[in-house]
This record gives structure tokens, sequence and C-alpha cells, in this order.
């Protein structure tokens, strides 16, 4: 693997004694530590792998385009300058392999905090980025701008050379992912990288090919499903066992809830495997909250007032029985959004909600005797064996099915034939009959 090879140099480049020279180095007026410069990347590459000192100097910059070195100065050229320029490597956390998704909401926080650092004076390609996801995700701005703020707040408590190496190392990361216009994406290149199950691109063929990569193996069409196709056997057990609630799921099944946090709250069973490990850790109202938001955002919208008033009673007021842990930014977002509830009023804390979960909780899931005892009930059914004369008398016996619009013609074609067969005479005669059962009308009023 691309990632993991170069993670193994740059791994020996940090090495205290035998790796890349580092140490404090004045930027500006502010004293940035363990910086190296790009001549000596170039020196240590060099000579590490017995190469010419262009070779280096590409090896060297193409560990700057894929984001494990970072430079202080020139942020825009993700290249290695054969100089006193100055670099650090950037921290494991940004590193690819880390699986951290490139997410819009994600990337909007970044450029909020950004324009407020700046007062509003983002470069060309940052404001068209900062206009398109402000019209977006418009129905959740204020939890944007908020957690920006909270953000932009947290790195003022620290301290300067701190804070410059993080603004440094979080903005090294978003030009690898969110390259300027005319900037080629080295996330592109590569048969490796197409087939990385931790390749997130923005660009739809990379989706579609990340996509299929990850689930080739779950797709009954690509390849066997166990124990049989039930489209070409005409079996209905790869449905039985598969069923949304079924007790003990397949091996298949388990592996998908650990591609994403998302694909495990998809499925019925997977939820409730979550909800059990939840609920051992005493935060199972966070999954109860979630699905109340969901029930909310997608029900009629007859119930939507009281549904908005009864999660408010039950997760959010003050001394609510399942009351929920979100900070006060989000709360007052919240509590004001609720005297007009509409289906996205919910939206921050449903969003602070899931973010915990997935960045906290689906973590420990994954590692919990929860998960590990639902991996080991977990069945892998044998292959059923269907002779070639059997798929044959199968296709033979199979009747294709009518469309339910031909269905619907059909149904209100023979309802039309009926009322047009209808006899005349037995209508008359039955009117007739009634009015004779009719009792008589009531006596007139006598004038005097």
């Amino acid at each position: 693997n691309t990632f993991q090879n170069a993670e193994k140099v740059v791994l020996e480049m940090q090495d205290p004694k035998t790796g890349v020279k580092s140490q404090p180095q004045r930027l500006v007026i502010t004293t940035i530590p363990h910086a190296i410069t790009g001549e000596d990347i170039i020196a240590w590459l060099a000579g590490r792998f017995q190469i010419d000192t262009q070779e280096a100097r590409n090896f060297g910059s193409m560990l700057v385009a894929l984001g494990y070195i970072y430079p202080l100065q020139d942020h825009k050229r993700l290249v290695i300058k054969p100089d006193a320029s100055l670099y650090r490597f950037q921290t494991p956390y940004f590193w690819p392999t880390q699986q951290w998704p490139v997410e819009d909401t994600d990337y909007a926080i970044y450029l909020a905090k950004r324009n407020i650092r700046k007062k509003g004076i983002l470069e060309l390609h940052e404001q068209e980025h900062y206009n398109r996801l402000h019209k977006w995700m418009n129905h959740k701005w204020d939890f944007i701008v908020m957690q920006a703020k909270e953000q932009y707040r947290a790195a003022k408590e620290r301290k300067k050379p701190d804070r410059v190496v993080f603004e440094c190392q979080e903005r090294a990361y978003w030009v690898v992912h969110r390259p300027p216009p005319g900037t080629v994406s080295a996330m592109d290149y590569g048969l490796d990288r197409r087939i990385d199950p931790n390749t997130v691109e923005v660009t739809g063929e990379s989706l579609l090919v990340k996509y299929c990569a990850t689930y080739k193996n779950h797709d009954p069409f690509l390849l066997k499903c166990l124990p049989s196709n039930p489209w070409l056997t005409d079996d209905a057990t790869y449905w039985t066992l598969n069923m949304p609630n079924v007790e003990i799921p397949t091996k298949m099944r388990v592996e998908r809830w650990t591609f994403s946090f998302g694909e495990l709250l998809s499925d019925p069973r997977g939820r409730n495997d979550f909800r059990l490990f939840l609920k051992k850790e005493f935060s199972g109202e966070n999954l109860a909250f979630w699905e109340s938001c969901e029930d909310l955002k997608w029900g009629t919208a007859a119930t939507m007032r009281e549904k908005a008033e009864q999660i408010y009673k039950t997760f959010l007021a003050r001394g609510a029985p399942r009351w929920i842990n979100i900070d006060g930014k989000t709360m007052e977002v919240t509590v004001k959004g609720l005297k007009h509830p509409h289906r996205y009023v919910l939206d921050a804390a449903q969003t602070h909600i899931y973010m915990l979960m997935k960045k906290d909780s689906y973590g420990r899931y994954m590692k919990s005797p929860v998960f590990k005892e639902t991996t080991k009930k977990a069945i892998c059914p044998e292959e059923h064996k269907f002779s070639d004369n059997q798929l044959e008398q199968n296709a033979r016996n199979r009747r294709p099915s009518l469309s339910p619009i031909i269905l619907r013609q059909m149904e209100e074609e023979q309802k039309a034939k009926m009322a047009a067969n209808v006899d005349i005479t037995q209508v008359m005669t039955k009117l007739s009959q009634q009015g004779k059962e009719a009792p008589p009308p009531p006596p007139r009023p006598k004038r005097n």
C-alpha cells in the first residue's frame, strides 16, 4: 500500500538519532518547534535511498502532496523547495490512513473559523466554497458558526507557537483535500489510491470506484451470496437469514457495520446491537434522541409540533428523564427554534449527538465485548448446491409478474365492464320496490 510505505519513511525521518535534523526556527516573530528545512529533507532522502537530488526532491514533493509534510510559509505550493524553506511533519491525526472522512460540515466549520480569524477576508476560492456551503447548509448554519466560534475561542487560549502550528496543520490538511483551482490533487493518482478503502474523494467517479471496491463482496450479482442467490435459484433462505431484525446476523452483514457509522445505523439489527452497547455504557439516550429526531424529520406534518414538544420534554428540558449532554450554545439555538418547530429544528442538536457517537461511542463499540460476541455468534451459511437441471427447472416454473400499472388498468376495465352489463330493468324494479317500502310523507299542516 502506497500510504503504508510512505508512513514508514516518514517515521524513519522523525527518528531522533538517524532522522532529519529538526530544531526551533523563527517564523516572523514566533519560534516554531521541530521545524525542518527543504534542503535537509532532500539530503536525507538522497542518502537514505541512494538516489540523486532530483529524484529525492520528487519523492519529498510526493510526501508533501499526500499531506505527510507541510510547509510553514508557502501553503499553496505543495512541493519541497531545495533551500531553507521551513516544513514540519504532519501530526498522525491528519494522515490519510486515519479514515477521517472529508466531510463538507467539517470544511464549513473550518472556513467559518478562518472567516472569523481573517475578519471576512478569505481567498477567492475559499470565499466561493464558503458561499456555496452557506447556501447549501443554511438550515444548520447557526450550528456551524457556533462550532467555529468555540474552536476559535479554544485556539486563542493556546500558546502562540502551538496555535500557529495547529493552524498550519489544519490548513495543510484542507489544501490537500480541497485544493485551490488549478492545483492537481495527489489523492487521485495511482491504482493503489483507487482501491484504498480509506479513499474519500469529492469527484463522483472516485466515489463510485471507492464504493464498488468496498461493497463488491457484498453484491449478490457480482459474487456468490450465501447460501444461494434467491433471484437465480428461487430459494428464499438468503432473505430469511437477512431479515431486518433477525436474531443472529450473518458474518457478511456484521462486516458491513465496520465500513462506517452510517452503515451501522442504517441496519436495524446493527442499531439494536449498538443500542445494547450504549445501554451498558449508560448512554442509550443519545441514540434514542437521534432516532426521535429522524422520526420528526421524516414523519407526518400533522404530528410535527406534538413530536417536537415530546422530544423537548424527554431529552432537553431541565430535569428531563433522558437528558442529553449538549453544549450551551447548541441548546440555545435549539430552544429558540422550538418556539416555531419545523422538520429540521433539531438538526444542530442531532448533528452534535451524531458526531459524539461517531467519534467516541462507535470506536469503543467496535472494540467492545458486545460487538465481539455478535461477531462470534454470526453465521456463515454453507452454499446451496443446485445442479444445472434444477436451475433450468426453476426457470421453467417461473412465471413473469405483471406490472402494478397493468394490474390497476385491468381492475379499472373490469369495474367499467361490470357497470356496463347491469340490466336497466332490474335497476328500475329495485327502485320501485324501494319506493313502495318507503314510509308515507308526514301530513301537511292545516291552514286556519
